[in-house]
């Protein structure tokens, strides 16, 4: 009888049913995540009273700050919550956490109420993108598993897609929130249909004993953890900095018209490029290994940051093909990231630890991303601000040229 269980647990019936939802949820959590950057001269002329300029940058900031810092507690207590209760209860309710918040968004009053609902927001979706990649890891054979956990990541670039194409056809902000409903109803489908995987079953017993988050600092663990965060941190930095002011760059080389569509199709070309560099994720890790992907990664997305933000003074269709070049090695990047640190840690801390290395880098975000009024004035434009933060890259680039391939073995 349990051996039936088992069998019908990792199914193709099923591992289909719990793909669909573990991307499901990670897709509209990217899309409420960058629905807020594509509608924020709206939003800030609604509730502030100013388009951009100082005081609107400043406003920006906070939020985008709001959100990044919830983000990164969402991460970090969502994946404790997933080692000590379980995979599908984690994802169930941090999907339906920002799905509501989401929702909230939508009818926020005032800006202090956006902030408060934003950083809900971001801590729900923090927690999304955990856990459903634990729990895809640990539900795949492990000679799936890089192919499975590469699809996962496209996620966030197809939300990214969606948010581009919403903010191009639906002018009015609030409307757009409004699709926090979808992953409210995610949650409550996820709630009959996911399973909690064996290879978490097997160590509950020794998760009941009071495994703790200080755990993760033991001497088997430090090094990992420090590989770990400086690798995935590193690309977070720059990732967020572009995903999160390109459509205010954007809108700064504009000269005609408002924008709007520029720079929903901007978005949509750095989503697009993205989604196709995680579908190839896998397959780069299995021809060349983690480690020369990544520092071909951080290589091609330091070139192209200085080419497109430092170069760039005039808007022209050259623009989305750069903007691609860097979609589609973030795309890469999340993919042998997000595989590589989930199989690097024992079960016992899997999300926790996993959760933390997702989430170390964008304690440094959120701070600096609350300055980026001062950024813009002291650099003397968006462009040059993003570029500053691009240096990143070439922080990844050295610490990923010291690690070796394997850490567990070699």
């Amino acid at each position: 009888m349990q051996q039936q269980i088992s069998d019908n647990k990792t199914s193709k019936g099923y591992l289909y049913q719990l793909f669909a939802l573990c991307f499901s949820s990670g897709l509209f959590g990217a899309t409420v995540s960058t629905l807020l950057s594509e509608y924020l001269p709206e939003i800030e002329k609604e509730l502030t009273g100013t388009s951009i300029g100082e005081n609107a940058e400043r406003a920006g900031a906070i939020i985008n700050s709001m959100f990044l810092f919830g983000w990164m507690f969402g991460g970090i207590l969502w994946g404790v919550i997933c080692d000590r209760f379980g995979r599908k209860k984690a994802v169930i309710y941090s999907t339906a956490c920002y799905g509501i918040f989401s929702l909230m968004t939508a009818v926020a009053p005032s800006w202090e109420y956006l902030i408060a609902f934003r950083f809900l927001s971001g801590f729900g979706v923090g927690g999304v993108i955990v856990t459903t990649t634990i729990l895809i890891s640990e539900a795949w054979t492990p000679a799936k598993r890089a192919i499975a956990i590469g699809l996962l990541t496209i996620c966030f670039p197809v939300g990214v897609f969606l948010a581009g194409a919403i903010v191009a056809f639906i002018p009015d902000w609030r409307e757009a929130f409004f699709i926090g409903i979808v992953p409210l109803i995610i949650s409550f489908i996820s709630f009959y249909v996911l399973k909690e995987p064996d290879e978490w079953k097997k160590n509950i017993d020794e998760q009941t004993q009071g495994q703790k988050f200080s755990q993760l600092f033991i001497p088997e663990n430090r090094n990992n953890i420090f590989i770990g965060s400086i690798t995935f941190g590193a690309m977070l930095i720059g990732l967020w900095a572009i995903f999160a002011w390109l459509p205010t760059w954007i809108q700064t080389l504009i000269t005609e018209g408002d924008g709007q569509k520029e720079r929903g199709l901007a978005m949509m070309s750095l989503a697009g490029a993205a989604l196709l560099g995680g579908c190839f994720s896998g397959w780069f890790t299995s021809f060349a290994g983690w480690r020369k992907t990544m520092l071909l990664c951080f290589a091609v997305c330091f070139l192209v940051s200085f080419i497109l933000f430092k170069l760039t003074t005039t808007y022209s269709s050259i623009i989305f093909i750069e903007i691609g070049l860097l979609g589609f090695f973030f795309g890469v990047s999340q993919g042998v990231l997000s595989d590589f640190i989930s199989k690097i840690f024992p079960p016992v801390i899997r999300a926790s630890a996993t959760g933390f290395c997702f989430n170390a880098g964008r304690l440094f975000t959120a701070s600096v991303v609350f300055f980026v009024g001062w950024l813009v004035t002291a650099f003397g434009s968006y462009g040059n601000s993003i570029f500053i933060f691009s240096f990143v890259f070439l922080i990844g680039l050295g610490a990923t040229f010291f690690v070796k391939e394997n850490p567990l073995t070699d």
